[in-house]
């Protein structure tokens, strides 16, 4: 689970990121969790952009699926525009290391 200030983090280093996974009329497909799996695995971080679902309650239906599906855990939701990360299992392929605060 992440922390509040591990998820500023992550969102200020998704702003600079564009869109990978597009979520079309057709919604969430097996096709679009591979790929959205597949971009995890290679980047951690990634935004997921909703192109027909503008309805709040859709998308965290569809978020919710995603999170499930990929074991990956929701960063922020912008707009029409969510962000998600997973840690890469593999410590050599990790690129982003989240700060720990010690008690």
């Amino acid at each position: 689970m992440l922390e509040g200030y591990q998820r500023k983090l992550l969102r200020g280093l998704a702003h600079r990121l564009k869109p990978i996974v597009l979520i079309g009329q057709h919604g969430l497909t097996g096709a679009i969790v591979k790929t959205t799996d597949e971009a995890l695995n290679k980047h951690e971080l990634i935004k997921v952009k909703f192109n027909a679902y503008k309805e709040k309650v859709e998308k965290k239906e569809i978020i919710a699926e995603i999170e499930n599906r990929t074991s990956a855990q929701l960063v922020g939701l912008i707009g029409h525009t969510a962000i998600f990360y997973r840690e890469n299992s593999d410590p050599e392929k990790q690129k982003i290391k989240l700060p720990v605060r010690s008690s």
